[in-house]
């Protein structure tokens, strides 16, 4: 049995759908980042990069979601594109998730929510970078109702992980408005029930909620 190790931030939750749609078996480990759980020996053995999500599989352990995405798709055969020659559209899709989506959105959350004091050029940059992501998202998705056209795809989960950060990272609770193609898109994933139980794994956990100098010491430790 897969041993997925998460927390409720995007990456995790790309992981969580991929794993409630293909119904493999698997056991949820929390890992609390606000608690430091990332750095603890165990885990840290397991990603040398301290962050989840993380996966144990039969004795194979990949992290990165995108990684794990590509590493689960490939070993069972699930939502990859029929046609052979769209594999190349696949993984620029999965990569352009892996080295813009991701990282732009994450320093929008950064310095635009948990910054120690106001970074007005820094808060403009990565959103607006942010946004133009997206843009390139809602471009493509205005041809067909998937990234891929005709088939859903780990690219669509990639994305669909960050898509729901996007009025947070924004600061603008209509931010989906602004892209009517990811915003019908995310709607019908969300409609599917594994989605729904995807963003519903953790709701029984006790996540620690503040944002103490403890969790900033854990999530931040460059910044100590």
């Amino acid at each position: 049995m897969i041993r997925f190790h998460y927390n409720t931030a995007p990456n995790p939750k790309k992981v969580a759908l991929f794993l409630e749609e293909s119904g493999l078996p698997y056991e949820a480990v929390p890992v609390d980042t606000r608690k430091g759980e990332q750095h603890l020996p165990a885990f840290a053995a397991l990603n040398p990069n301290h962050k989840a999500p993380v996966i144990e599989d039969d004795g194979v352990v990949v992290f990165d979601s995108n990684a794990i995405l590509l590493y689960l798709a490939d070993k069972h055969g699930l939502f990859l594109p029929k046609d052979p020659a769209q594999r190349g559209p696949l993984l620029s899709w999965l990569m352009f998730v892996a080295s813009g989506v991701g990282p732009f959105m994450g320093q929008a959350v950064h310095f635009g929510r948990f910054a120690p004091e106001p970074m007005p050029y820094a808060v403009n940059r990565y959103r607006r970078e942010a946004e133009r992501h997206w843009g390139i998202l809602d471009t493509q998705l205005a041809q067909g109702p998937w990234l891929l056209g005709a088939d859903y795809t780990i690219a669509d989960m990639a994305a669909w992980g960050w898509s729901g950060a996007l009025p947070f990272a924004l600061g603008d609770d209509a931010a989906l408005d602004r892209f009517p193609n990811v915003k019908r898109w995310r709607e019908t994933i969300n409609a599917r029930p594994a989605a729904e139980r995807a963003m519903k794994l953790g709701a029984d956990v006790a996540w620690k909620t503040e944002m103490d100098e403890d969790a900033r010491r854990a999530m931040f430790p460059s910044n100590y």
